[in-house]
This record gives structure tokens, C-alpha cells and sequence, in this order.
């Protein structure tokens, strides 16, 4: 006779969110109670996938596989249910990115040739007009969207190692060495975005902020999480930690300047200083070093690689565009305000 490995429950985690359609809901019921959700797989086919029902419950999903939510069993990660519905999100999510992308870059040197000129126009640059003109309440607004990914940096491009051999293993592990603090966790990337929170004032407790996160933050992070566990999109992985590296040391330093401008603490300066110069010497790395050795191994993944870049400047773009759109209205860029929480 058999018998079922005990379960337990996460303890100390996030606490769960309401859903936005009948997708997440179904979701958050079935994390909740335990039972299958009560959504037909279909339904999943034909949601937006950009839309906040779909996003949300490829969150949820996803979530599982990181620390999971306060009193969901840590079972559910590998049920079969939630991941027959999560791959249909999924096939939908991918299928929306790459009709997006049909006409764009099938080579590493054509995706990444843009990105390493800084533009002459920095009128649609988020970073540009929050060292310009961001006020304070847009810092912390901008702080908390980007908690959902900057609490578990790095984490998600740690999925891509065990996929790697030779030289483009050993310069990634040399990267995410760096982003875990080089052996201390007090200079652990995602501990000194939380250092930035406290200093604006904010609650730093890992996802306390989803609820107010709309569906263009949750694609950015659901992007790296959808590569990252799939080992058939290491080469859209490794594309998207290039592409975030080669363009992180310009933002960086943008944004280390507002908070210096809005004198917000030397805590809050320190995260962006700090990936100004790790990132420029991370660039060079990732392209010759994480790049060339995989195209070495595996020449077959340069038009995956290329995927990835560009499926990491579209996704960031609409969320640069949403974010910009509601702030020239006068508008939050949360679901729900601050000011009202």
C-alpha cells in the first residue's frame, strides 16, 4: 500500500487577492479551497491575453513555484488541474506575443543593435521624465509596481542555469552571484529594494503589493516566469536577462537621480547607484560571455534568444505607455491608490 507524502501549508507568505474575471477567480477559489477550479480550460482560450483576468491568474499560478500564498498548500504547485489550465493561459499568452512580434528581429546582433545606443529622443523614456519632473507620489507609485519583480530578483533567471553548460554557465552563475549579494544577504539586490520601500515609506513584506498592480506590470513579471519554467524557452530567457541587463545601467542612473532630487534617503539612491556600474560590467558578461557561449552550444536558439529581447521591449513598452498614459491625466498608475490603502 501507497500512501500520499504529507502536505503543508505556506506559512508567512503572501496573502491571497481577489480575482478580476472568471479565470483568477476560479483560480483563487481552487487555491483557497483546495479543490479543481471551476473553469472550463476552454475559457482560457479565448480571454485577453494582455486583459487583467488572464495576467492575474498566470500570476497566481506562477506564484506557486516562488514562495507560494499564506495557507495554500504547497502541493498545488505540481497539481494537474491548475497546470492544464495555466498551459492554456500560457499557449495564449505566447500566442499574443509572437503575433506581436511577427515581423521583428530573428538574430541576436539585429535584436540587441538598438538597444546599445542611448536614443537622442528621451521623450517616451519613464526613467527620463522621473529624473526630469517625477514627484515624490510617482517614485513611490513607480517603487511599488516594480516590487512585484524586484523582491525576488533575479530569481526567475536562476531557473536557466541547470539549462546552460561551459561558458555561458559559468559567466550566468557569475552574474546572479552578484545579484544575490556575493554571499551577503544584506546586499542581496531584492533586500536593497527593500531598503529603497522603507525608505519611501512603503511596506517591503514580498508581494504585499499585488492587488495593486494592473495587467501591464503582472505581463513584465509573468514574461520572465513563463521563460524561466520552461526549459523549450531557455534561449527567450537568456534574451530577456540580456536585454534587461544592457538596458538597466542608463534607467539606473536616471533614476538614482530622481531620488536624489526628491531626497528620499540614501537607502532609496544606493539601489539604483548600485546597478549602474554592477550592470554595465553585467552587459558585457551576458553578451559575450552568456550569449556567445550558448549560441556556441546550441546555435539552433539565436532566433529564440532574439524573441526574448524583443519580447522583453514590447512588454515594457506597454507598461511604460500605461504608466505615462494615467500619470498625463493626473491619474494613479495603481488599481488602487496609496492614498487609499
Amino acid at each position: 500500500m501507497t500512501t500520499s507524502p504529507p502536505r503543508t501549508a505556506t506559512t508567512g507568505g503572501p496573502s491571497l487577492v481577489e480575482g478580476r474575471g472568471p479565470l483568477s477567480t476560479a483560480v483563487v477559489m481552487s487555491l483557497r479551497t483546495g479543490l479543481p477550479p471551476v473553469c472550463a480550460v476552454d475559457a482560457a482560450g479565448v480571454a485577453d491575453p494582455w486583459g487583467e483576468d488572464l495576467q492575474l491568474a498566470l500570476y497566481l499560478l506562477y506564484e506557486l513555484h516562488y514562495r507560494g500564498f499564506g495557507g495554500v498548500d504547497d502541493g498545488r504547485e505540481w497539481d494537474p488541474d491548475l497546470l492544464r489550465l495555466r498551459a492554456r493561459m500560457e499557449d495564449r499568452f505566447l500566442h499574443a506575443l509572437r503575433t506581436d512580434l511577427s515581423e521583428a528581429p530573428a538574430t541576436v546582433e539585429e535584436a540587441f543593435a538598438p538597444l546599445l545606443v542611448e536614443p537622442v529622443d528621451l521623450g517616451d523614456s519613464l526613467s527620463h521624465q522621473l529624473e526630469k519632473s517625477g514627484e515624490l507620489w510617482q517614485l513611490k507609485e513607480y517603487a511599488v509596481l516594480r516590487s512585484l519583480y524586484h523582491l525576488k530578483e533575479a530569481d526567475p533567471h536562476a531557473w536557466v542555469i541547470p539549462r546552460l553548460t561551459g561558458r555561458s554557465k559559468a559567466a550566468m552563475v557569475a552574474i546572479e552571484y552578484d545579484e544575490f549579494g556575493a554571499g551577503r544577504a544584506d546586499r542581496i539586490h531584492a533586500q536593497l529594494f527593500a531598503d529603497l520601500m522603507e525608505d519611501l515609506g512603503l511596506d517591503s513584506r514580498y508581494g504585499r503589493y499585488l492587488d495593486h498592480a494592473p495587467a501591464p506590470l503582472l505581463t513584465t513579471v509573468n514574461l520572465m516566469s513563463l521563460f524561466g519554467l520552461h526549459r523549450a524557452l531557455r534561449g527567450a530567457l537568456v534574451g530577456h536577462f540580456a536585454c534587461v541587463e544592457v538596458t538597466s545601467s542608463p534607467g539606473s542612473r536616471r533614476l538614482a537621480k530622481a531620488m536624489q532630487r526628491c531626497a528620499v534617503g540614501q537607502a532609496a539612491v544606493h539601489f539604483y547607484a548600485e546597478h549602474v556600474e554592477a550592470d554595465a560590467v553585467h552587459e558585457q558578461l551576458v553578451r559575450h560571455e552568456v550569449i556567445g557561449g550558448l549560441l556556441a552550444d546550441e546555435p539552433a536558439l539565436q532566433a529564440d534568444i532574439a524573441f526574448g529581447c524583443a519580447a522583453t521591449v514590447l512588454v515594457e513598452d506597454r507598461l511604460g505607455a500605461f504608466i505615462r498614459n494615467r500619470w498625463a491625466q493626473h491619474q494613479s498608475a495603481l488599481r488602487t491608490t496609496l492614498a487609499a490603502t
